[in-house]
């Protein structure tokens, strides 16, 4: 009839370190239904990153060492910027919570940002998962300032 969600990141984790949609069996199925559809928690990660930085009003994602450790990680041939920095989430049998790190511009009405913020994840990653996300919590652990160049390297000199 419709999916079951059922756990395998954390404790009893399948080699696949996602959450299982599993569906029906058998010739009365539904072709939607037959087979198991596996979502890793790295997924989830990703769609809520993406859903952050959507947000006018967001410098950047990740607290002061994880940005500084990414920085120095992107810049390494071959290495790509990660869009799940800043995001940890934790995925239940059918529903998820999602914990941000982020960085606001200065001016932006921090309290209306995190609204937002939390109103694209919701819809982002239930859309795209159909997992229900029972929380969205907002660290806000800078302030970018106009003036501020972004030294996401380190260095104080060039």
């Amino acid at each position: 009839m419709s999916d079951i969600i059922s756990p395998t990141g954390g404790g009893t984790a399948s080699p696949s370190g996602g959450k299982a949609l599993t569906g029906q069996a058998g010739a009365d199925a539904a072709p939607a239904t037959r087979g198991r559809t596996t979502i890793a928690d790295g997924v989830v990660e990703k769609i809520a990153g993406m859903a952050a930085r959507e947000v006018a009003g967001i410098h950047s994602l990740g607290s002061g060492m994880s940005r500084t450790l990414g920085a120095v990680t992107d810049k390494v041939p071959g290495g790509r910027p990660s869009v799940s920095r800043g995001v940890k989430v934790e995925v239940g049998e059918r529903q998820a919570a999602v914990d941000l790190d982020v960085v606001v511009e200065y001016g932006v009405p921090i309290v209306d940002l995190a609204a937002e913020v939390r109103t694209s994840v919701i819809t982002a990653v239930e859309r795209m998962t159909g997992l229900e996300v029972v929380e969205v919590n907002v660290a806000v652990d800078d302030v970018h300032l106009p003036d501020e160049e972004d030294d996401e390297d380190g260095s104080r000199v060039q």
